[in-house]
């Protein structure tokens, strides 16, 4: 992980600080930064959107492509994963610094949508067997301000709620061949439910208490975290301990409570954010790269 030094005293501060729920940039122990979310803002993809949190600057685009559905789920579509550490987001990613960072988000990634429920996945299929839609979800870091984990699961579900897939219709001859059309329409589309895919939660172990949304400046005061992917309507679907410490059992039992909470309100506020900038439509002003 990206990591930062710092002296003792420093260290000493930002712990004390915590114990008294009262953290270096002012917020509580159970606040976010403020962050901002901007969907459709790469052109060339069925869905896209971008995240600042903090320093954090995360940029998700996700393309609809036509596959074959795998062996063992004939009627189902299926989720690609793909993150690039940008060498311009640290020093530490110069060279292939960032690949091992990458894969190891990359495979959270897939934990947190092996949940059956999180994206229905028979809605991307279109012949079983034959044809299927396949998403390839790409994450860009572009900068690192701590917090990697929660920054990307919105970013994805942001894109995930922008992405469009053409309809399909599926032609058949009298001699059973089958030749698929793809709508021109750019209205004609089919749209993802998002309801259920979960945001990443991490909590950071610091002194006796526990943080969401660290700095990195907190992270390197934290031997131990906690990563919980939580539904909009609170339920737990995954967790994973990250970080050379330990965690007792009543310190898991406290944390993965504060994630259920702080997870169902990050789903309330990024839904209406994302409702908001809908609603808008096409005079919503680009403020990203596009503006």
């Amino acid at each position: 992980m990206v990591s930062v030094v710092l002296s003792e005293a420093e260290k000493l501060y930002i712990v004390h600080g915590v114990q008294e729920d009262l953290r270096v940039d002012g917020r509580g122990c159970e606040d976010y930064r403020c962050a901002e979310v901007e969907t459709d803002v790469v052109s060339n993809t069925s869905g896209s959107a971008r995240v600042k949190l903090g320093h954090t600057d995360i940029l998700v685009g996700v393309k609809a492509e036509m596959g074959t559905p795998k062996l063992e789920k004939p009627d189902e579509g299926y989720l690609e994963f793909f993150v690039d550490c940008s060498a311009n987001a640290t020093p530490e990613f110069e060279g292939r610094g960032g690949e091992e960072l990458g894969t190891e988000l990359a495979n959270t990634l897939y934990r947190v949508f092996s949940s059956e429920s999180s994206v229905d996945l028979k809605s991307l299929c279109i012949n079983p067997r034959e044809h299927c839609w396949v998403l390839y979800v790409d994450v860009l870091l572009l900068e690192c301000g701590g917090n990697l984990f929660d920054a990307i699961s919105i970013a994805v579900k942001a894109a995930l709620f922008n992405t469009r897939i053409p309809k399909v219709r599926v032609l058949e001859d009298e001699e059973g061949s089958k030749e698929i059309e793809l709508s021109d329409d750019p209205y004609d589309c089919i749209r993802l439910n998002v309801d259920d895919v979960p945001c990443i939660v991490t909590l950071s172990k610091i002194g006796y208490r526990h943080v969401v949304d660290a700095t990195l400046q907190e992270e390197a005061c934290s031997l131990a975290s906690l990563l919980i992917s939580v539904t909009s309507k609170g339920a737990l679907t995954s967790m994973k301990k990250v970080g050379k410490g330990s965690l007792d059992p009543e310190s898991i039992f406290e944390m993965m409570e504060t994630g259920k909470r702080v997870g169902k309100s990050l789903h309330i506020a990024l839904q209406k954010t994302l409702d908001e900038e809908e609603s808008l439509g096409t005079s919503r002003q680009k403020v990203g790269f596009l503006g």
